[in-house]
C-alpha cells in the first residue's frame, strides 16, 4: 500500500491531521465507532484525555486485528460531546495521538454531538484504512 499525505499551501497548515490522503491498496478496512470501552462493555476514564486514549487504543486494537497499522489510516472521524473541551485538550489529545498512532496522520474531522451511545462516553473514533 502507499500513502501521500496532501496538505496545499493554499489551505491552513494543518495541525494533527492531513488535508487529504491519497491511498493505493487492495483492501479498505471500515472501522466501526469505538469509545473508551473495556472488555467487559463498560466506559473507562473520567477525564476526556482518558476516553480519547482508550477510544484510540479500541479503533488501534480493531485496525490491527484486520492486519492494518495505524499507518495505513486514511480517515478518521472524532465525535465529541464537547468540542470546547476537546480545543482545551487538543495539546494532550496530540501527545496521545502521537504516542499510539505515530505522525503519519489520517484526514480527520471533529464533530461535536449531543451524546453518545453510552452516556458517560465523551469521544468516539471511527474511521477507514487501505491496507496492502
Amino acid at each position: 500500500m502507499s500513502t501521500e499525505r496532501v496538505n496545499p499551501p493554499e489551505l491552513s497548515p494543518p495541525t494533527g491531521f492531513s488535508h487529504a490522503v491519497v491511498a493505493t491498496g487492495t483492501r479498505v478496512v471500515f472501522l466501526a465507532g469505538q469509545t473508551a470501552l473495556d472488555t467487559e462493555g463498560k466506559v473507562t476514564g473520567d477525564t476526556l484525555p482518558a476516553q480519547f486514549a482508550k477510544a484510540l487504543t479500541n479503533l488501534l486494537t480493531a485496525l490491527t486485528a484486520a492486519g492494518g497499522t495505524p499507518a495505513d489510516l486514511a480517515r478518521v472521524t472524532v465525535y465529541a460531546t464537547d468540542v470546547a473541551a476537546y480545543r482545551v485538550h487538543a495539546p494532550e489529545l496530540g501527545r496521545i495521538w502521537r504516542r499510539l498512532a505515530g505522525r503519519d496522520y489520517p484526514a480527520m474531522a471533529v464533530v461535536e454531538v449531543v451524546r453518545l451511545w453510552d452516556d458517560q462516553a465523551q469521544v468516539e473514533l471511527d474511521g477507514f484504512a487501505v491496507l496492502p
